[in-house]
């Protein structure tokens, strides 16, 4: 069974798009994992990405290490991707986590937000690219939220907003280069 890491790009408590990986994370417990120490991480600095790396960046990596495939749900900030989200990206480039991993992301803009992140997607491609993530396209979807759709319990319920998640983890998941034969 695939792995699917989930990560959220906010640090706010009420996020929508810690509620929406939240609700990822409730709709399939034995094949995802919420890494939840975005906001623990050090400001990145190329002299501290050595051995042995900070406690938090390490278990950073050993979570993408331990994936088959990364789902992201981040706002946009100012233009562009929050800066801790940009942070915990930034601790990526050294490792050896990211080249080939399946990674999809959702965008949980309301719909009052004409351009939907683009600019953060935008960024957020270019950093991927750079890492030599592979983009699942199937992967990736705009799901407009408000907090209001939000319950008490931190998930969303909405049957549609479900189905989105439900497609993306399902691309995700069929992207995941099967197990090599054993010999």
């Amino acid at each position: 069974m695939a792995t699917v890491l989930l990560i959220s790009g906010s640090t706010r408590a009420g996020s929508t798009n810690t509620a929406l990986v939240r609700t990822a994370a409730a709709m399939d417990p034995d094949g995802t994992r919420h890494y939840d120490g975005l906001a623990a991480l050090p400001a990145f600095n190329p002299d501290d990405d050595i051995e042995p790396l900070p406690p938090t960046v390490a278990e950073l990596r050993a979570a993408l290490a331990a994936a088959d495939a990364l789902l992201i749900c981040t706002p946009e900030y100012a233009g562009a991707l929050p800066g801790a989200f940009k942070n915990l990206l930034d601790w990526t480039v050294g490792g050896a986590e990211m080249p080939g991993l399946p990674v999809g992301w959702i965008n949980a803009a309301g719909v009052a937000a004409p351009t939907g992140g683009a600019a953060a997607h935008a960024e957020l491609a270019t950093v991927l690219g750079y890492v030599g993530a592979r983009v699942v396209d199937a992967a990736c979807r705009r799901v407009p939220l408000v907090r209001s759709q939000v319950g008490d319990d931190g998930l969303i319920a909405d049957p549609h907003v479900r189905a989105e998640i439900a497609t993306a983890l399902d691309g995700l998941v069929s992207a995941v280069d099967p197990a090599p034969p054993a010999r």
